[in-house]
């Protein structure tokens, strides 16, 4: 018998987990609000004891796609563990060790843009590629993707939202939204700081708003930058602000013109609408990614 695996994907909004084997097999899903990590967790594990019942089966494994930071080193005495996050309440949670505990299966561990750059290059926009990068744009900023296929790991995972632009800060005087850094890539690009920026949600905004020339300007310093620091194959980018459909021209040009021509490649100057691209996957990317997770985990 195949095996069947379960997958969380951990937001700091919401948890979405799921049963099956992958994109044209998911048995069951369920979506609740991310509260406290121990009704948060609980509510998980009562969902994968109640799937095994009604299918009569026993899950082969777990993966969990996580928001961050995290610990995602098997060595580790942390590992499953989030960490210095900023959500009240999730500080030092041991959110893969308890859910281990409480169903007995093997659990795979990482970032949800981990997970979902992994779920990509098994079944998505990025099929076939060794190195590649994905982005997520919306409460938070996160980047994670493989690098000579595996995924990128090191002291701990990357922390790609966190990264510090050049800015005029007589045209964009905001301060910045991160409670760490202020005006990082997060802090100025991700819907909160939009909306902190602007006063309106960003899905608000009208296409021609100065918003997203700003939004195009701020993304592209930092694609250019990732492009140049680790020569991705394609870069994709997924996230609630990611959903205007006038920001991935914008994101293009302005990416172009700040490499201006310097990496010759074909694919981003002959075909960069191929090269940033959205996830094939759409929002199911994370818990795919948890999926793969799983199967990894084995």
């Amino acid at each position: 018998m195949f095996p069947l695996y379960g997958g969380i994907e951990a937001g700091g909004t919401k948890f979405v987990c799921a049963v099956g084997t992958g994109p044209d097999d998911i048995r069951a899903e369920v979506r609740f609000p991310t509260t406290s990590p121990a009704e948060t967790i609980k509510k998980a594990v009562a969902f994968f004891e109640e799937q095994q019942k009604l299918l009569n089966r026993p899950l082969t494994a777990l993966g969990i796609a996580a928001f961050g930071p995290l610990d995602p080193n098997r060595g580790s005495p942390t590992f499953g563990f989030i960490t210095s996050t900023p959500k009240p309440g999730w500080q030092n949670a041991d959110l893969a060790g308890e859910v281990r505990r409480a169903l007995k299966l093997p659990v795979g561990f990482d970032t949800d843009v981990n997970g979902a750059a992994l779920a990509e290059g098994r079944w998505g926009a990025a099929q076939g590629l060794d190195t590649f990068l994905y982005l997520t744009i919306g409460t938070g900023i996160g980047g994670g993707g493989m690098v000579g296929g595996k995924l990128m790991h090191g002291l701990v995972h990357p922390e790609m939202g966190h990264i510090r632009l050049p800015r005029d800060r007589q045209a964009d005087p905001f301060e910045g939204f991160c409670l760490y850094h202020g005006d990082c890539l997060e802090g100025l690009a991700s819907g909160p700081a939009l909306e902190k920026r602007w006063g309106v949600k960003a899905e608000t905004l009208p296409p021609e708003h100065p918003a997203w020339a700003l939004e195009a300007l701020y993304l592209g310093l930092a694609l250019s930058d990732f492009i140049c620091t680790l020569s991705p194959q394609r870069i994709i980018l997924g996230g609630g602000v990611m959903s205007q459909p006038h920001l991935f021209p914008l994101v293009r040009a302005e990416t172009l013109r700040l490499l201006n021509g310097y990496v010759r490649s074909p694919q981003i100057l002959e075909k960069i609408d191929e090269y940033i691209v959205p996830p094939a996957l759409g929002a199911r990317a994370g818990v795919l990614g948890a999926f793969a997770l799983a199967k990894a985990a084995l």
